[in-house]
Parts: C-alpha cells; sequence; structure tokens
C-alpha cells in the first residue's frame, strides 16, 4: 500500500495539510508526516474553530458542506489508501473502516518498536510509556493511545488464555483496573495506564490471550483508548531510561521473591525465560498479581 497517493499527485512534491484540502486555508502544506497531534498549526485552527474566531471551522464541518461522495476518507487525505469517501461523518472513532485500517495496516508500521533494550531478559522499547502495572501505552495520532501488556507482565504470569477489556464505547480511568488476564481458573485485573474511552479492540488475543507473549509491542497490543487529558496521564507513566530503572527495580524484587520460595539462586547472571509461574508454581497466582500488578486478583482465584 502506498503511504502517499492521490494527494501527492495533485500537491507536486509536497503533501497538502489536511485543513488546505478541506479548503478551509487557501495554502499550507505538511512537513510532520501527518502526525497532526505534534503541530501547532492544527491546534492553533483547532482552538479558533471551537472559540468560532474569525469564521473558522473545522476541517471535518466544512467537508461536511460537501456531498457525501465528494467527502474523502481521512486515511486518503493522509495518502495512505486510494481514494475513499467518508461514510461515517467523520466520527472515526465508531468506524468500522477506521478501525480495520488500524488493525490491519498500522499496527506493525506505527507500533513496533525499532530498538529496544533488555533488562533481566524482559524487553523496553523505546518511545513506549510503560505503568507501575506493567501495561504500555504508545501515542498515536492525536490523543489516540494504544495499549498493551508488557513483557515482564507476561513471562512470568502467562500465558494467558484469554486478555478481556472494556468493550468499544466504554471508560477506562488510570490506575484502575482495566484488563482482566485468564489463565486456566485464576483471573487478575490490569490498571489502565490513561484515563479515556475505548476505540478498538484487539479481538485476537481475547480468546487467544497466548498471541500476546509472542509479539507484546506490536500484534499483542489490547486496545486503543481516545485519552482528551493525556498530558496529564503522561506525568504519571515513565519512558526510556526511567523505564528501564523500573524494571531493574522490579527484577530485583522478583529475584527476591524467587530465593525466598526456591532458595538461593546461582550467581552465573542468567536471565528469566517465559512461564515463570508454569515452572515455579510456589511463587504464587495471588502473590505476583498483588506485588508486581498493583491489583488484587478476582475473588473466585484459589491460593497459589
Amino acid at each position: 500500500m502506498p503511504r502517499r497517493t492521490m494527494e501527492k499527485q495533485t500537491a507536486g512534491d509536497q503533501d497538502r495539510c489536511i485543513w488546505m484540502q478541506a479548503g478551509v486555508v487557501r495554502k499550507k502544506y505538511c512537513h510532520r508526516d501527518y502526525q497532526c497531534r505534534d503541530c501547532v498549526f492544527d491546534q492553533a485552527l483547532r482552538s479558533a474553530a471551537r472559540a468560532k474566531r474569525s469564521g473558522i471551522v473545522s476541517w471535518q464541518d466544512r467537508l461536511r458542506e460537501r456531498p457525501q461522495w465528494q467527502r474523502p476518507c481521512i486515511h486518503h487525505m493522509k495518502g495512505a489508501i486510494e481514494y475513499r469517501s467518508c461514510t461515517n461523518d467523520y466520527h472515526c472513532g465508531h468506524c468500522d473502516f477506521d478501525q480495520y485500517f488500524q488493525d490491519q495496516y498500522t499496527v506493525h508500521a506505527v507500533v513496533s518498536p525499532v530498538d529496544s533494550f533488555e533488562v533481566g531478559g524482559f524487553k523496553i522499547p523505546q518511545g513506549y510509556y510503560f505503568y507501575e502495572g506493567h501495561t504500555w501505552a504508545k501515542l498515536e495520532e492525536g490523543p489516540s493511545v494504544r495499549i498493551g501488556i508488557d513483557d515482564f507482565a507476561l513471562k512470568v504470569l502467562g500465558p494467558f488464555d484469554r486478555i478481556e477489556s472494556p468493550l468499544m464505547g466504554k471508560e477506562v480511568e488510570q490506575g484502575r483496573g482495566a484488563i482482566s488476564i485468564i489463565r486456566g481458573d485464576k483471573e487478575a485485573q490490569m490498571l489502565s495506564p490513561v484515563t479515556g474511552v475505548v476505540t478498538s479492540l484487539n479481538t485476537g488475543v481475547r480468546e487467544q490471550g497466548w498471541l500476546a507473549n509472542k509479539d507484546p509491542y506490536a500484534g499483542g497490543w489490547i486496545m486503543t483508548v481516545h485519552s482528551p487529558h493525556l498530558r496529564k496521564d503522561l506525568k504519571n507513566l515513565t519512558i526510556n531510561q526511567e523505564s528501564r530503572d523500573f524494571m531493574r527495580e522490579e527484577v530485583k524484587r522478583l529475584f527476591e521473591i524467587i530465593e525466598e520460595v526456591e532458595g538461593p539462586l546461582g550467581t552465573d547472571g542468567g536471565t528469566l525465560g517465559s512461564d515463570l509461574l508454569g515452572m515455579m508454581p510456589k511463587l504464587g497466582w495471588e502473590r505476583l498479581a498483588r506485588l508486581f500488578l498493583r491489583t488484587e486478583p478476582a475473588p473466585f482465584s484459589p491460593q497459589g
């Protein structure tokens, strides 16, 4: 699928800004690869449109003035697909095609980490935010955030039989249980790293939770959330070096628990593998969930 198609052809070698394509402004070109959330110009026009200053309207409202067949899909305007008209009045969060597009075409291109580090055998990708309960958040376009479970939780408590999350349109809150992990007759909640409304789900991991272990930071994502107060939420997350420091403390804590239960470990500097709970069941599901997920397991979960 070409990254730039028809819009680029009509604008020479430059990418026309969404606001220019909609006809709100006469001339403006994009130099940010359509990453609008980082664009000061986009933020200024959105603010002006909300305040109805100088007759400025949103690019969506301007396009709504056209017949439906002349309203281009946002993915076409960004040059990612051939022409397709918008059939959902530019409410992308509730659009089946938008979810299909995100799932099929952008997850690995946008989400897959370029570089990653290992701490005690657990991967920490650059550019990802981490929350204390071992969930991660990857910023996407606008206030959209893709959420998943980190490599640590997947290897220590997983693989899981099922991974469940709230349905589309439901609200999640930072620091509150939002993801249910299920392994056999054991279940626990994991905390949401941000506050917002669920906009899409990875249905693949719902029935086959073990798929998250294969690719935790790309194909194993859990859900995307529209997070309007993202700047506030990010203050409670870690990134890059902060995340590696946090993981070192978690690995140290894990080794202390292992030595307490299993006895002294060797000093060969080795790392822990996958399915730690399966190899060391005496560590106990409830103990690990309480200490590392920062939530209480479900009431029906049996001890250990």
